[in-house]
């Protein structure tokens, strides 16, 4: 059985990193930012294992 709030987890904060991972990446490209390209990757990369982990340690 699934604890309650687990859609936050799995459903909701890993699209809002992805989906701000993939600005900060496309501005850091356009603008030849190097830190705000990294925090993109940072967050892209975060928001694909965030489910994984956080989930695992959950259920």
């Amino acid at each position: 059985m699934a604890i309650t709030g687990t859609t936050i987890f799995s459903h909701i904060l890993p699209v809002f990193f992805g989906f701000f991972g993939l600005l900060f990446v496309m501005s850091g490209i356009l603008d030849d930012n190097n830190p705000k390209l990294g925090l993109g990757i940072v967050l892209f990369v975060v928001a694909c294992a965030f489910p994984y982990v956080v989930l695992s340690a959950l259920i």
